[in-house]
């Protein structure tokens, strides 16, 4: 395939991509950080504004940092601190409600890590005081958010105990000026981990667990705003370990489910559907045939009810980002597209949807060095 060469001089990188990616805005860079700039995530909000946040810990402890464009991903704001604290914050998650007010939760050390949230109703010019969210004796991390069309917040999180990890949720109905009582989702003998929240008409939590004695997927849902659950649903029975789900309404309000599954020594991205809002489940299908490593898919929805799918990959002797989309409530998908062709590993894609169905892609890369933070707009 022939490729052309994207010279960005001023990042001191060279980003690679085939003459057939039209469909891909050149790659920006969006940090220039001493320390390491990690585990972003994204949201935009009804008027096409891009808002991503990520840890750094360029302060010499790990904060949360923010960054915005105004102008659908052309140009962007200076990075600000949404943390600044003596200690260490973690992996922050990122939502916007319909009146364009910002939420953002991570896990922030006190000592043990607790789940924090702060929220901004002016576009990301201002935030909140920093709220707790957990009183644990243990470790809260992991957090995930999601918005519901009444604009309930919801929350998950996985959280240490003696012995095992379980998931649990958290939930504000006014905007998150006050949060109803921690509701444990799983007991279980093995490790609950890594939650995922998608909210719809109902809402929706996914997450691995290794009580089989491998890890498998497992899905909870709520049909009155978070009040209460049904029962545990298990969607995965393989001989391997089945991780890291994602998910995705469509348009349609089909429930979406992907993750990586070890076959044969590697790892391959799978996905599962609900036509019913969660009660029936789809037969599994693989969507990634790789010789080495697919893992960390992340999922959403467009309003012509596609599907937009990233993940990283190794095979090409790094890690890099790759892409599908699906077709129709997904009767068909894409052949897997490439988006970053780096010298250093691409990791940990997250994505965001916007109004006119353009993908706003965030990942971290290290071929500067150090890790930072990039975006890709796809049209």
């Amino acid at each position: 395939m022939k490729r052309i060469l994207l010279t960005m001089t001023a990042l001191g990188l060279f980003f690679f991509a085939p003459a057939a990616q039209s469909d891909w805005n050149p790659v920006k860079r969006l940090t220039w950080s001493p320390g390491e700039a990690c585990f972003p995530a994204v949201a935009v909000d009804s008027a096409e504004n891009v808002h991503v946040v990520w840890e750094d810990s360029a302060p010499g402890n790990i904060d949360i940092y923010y960054a915005n464009s105004t102008d659908g991903g052309t140009t962007w704001s200076t990075a600000k601190s949404l943390t600044s604290t003596p200690d260490s914050s973690y992996a922050p998650a990122i939502a916007a409600d319909s009146s364009d007010t910002l939420h953002v939760v991570w896990g922030e050390y006190v000592p043990g890590i607790e789940i924090h949230y702060t929220r901004s109703t002016d576009g990301g010019g201002s935030w909140s005081q920093p709220k707790r969210m957990t009183w644990t004796s243990w470790w809260s991390g992991n957090a995930k958010i999601a918005i519901s069309p009444d604009d309930g917040i919801h929350v998950v999180w996985e959280e240490s105990l003696p012995g095992n990890s379980e998931v649990y949720y958290k939930r504000s109905t006014d905007g998150g000026t006050t949060w109803m009582t921690t509701k444990r989702l799983t007991w279980t003998s093995g490790y609950s981990r890594n939650p995922a929240v998608v909210a719809g008409n109902s809402v929706h939590v996914l997450w691995s667990d290794s009580t089989p004695g491998n890890s498998e997927i497992y899905y909870r849902r709520s049909t009155d705003g978070g009040a209460t659950w049904e029962a545990v649903k298990r969607l995965t029975w393989t001989p391997e370990d089945s991780y890291v789900p994602d998910a995705a309404l469509d348009s349609s309000g089909r429930l979406h489910v992907v993750w990586k599954d070890v076959i044969a020594g590697s790892d391959e991205i799978f996905h599962k559907r609900s036509t019913d809002g969660g009660t029936s489940w789809s037969a599994v299908k693989r969507l990634t045939w790789t010789a080495l490593d697919s893992n960390a898919p992340a999922i959403a929805g467009d309003s012509d009810d596609n599907l937009r799918l990233v993940w990283h990959d190794s095979t090409p002797g790094n890690y890099e980002i790759y892409y599908k989309s699906g077709a129709g409530g997904v009767t068909a998908w894409s052949p897997s597209q490439r988006v970053t062709w780096t010298s250093g590993e691409s990791v940990w894609p997250a994505l965001a949807i916007d109004a006119i169905n353009q993908i706003h892609l965030v990942w971290q890369d290290d071929t500067s060095g150090d890790s930072e933070i990039y975006y890709r707009k796809g049209n």
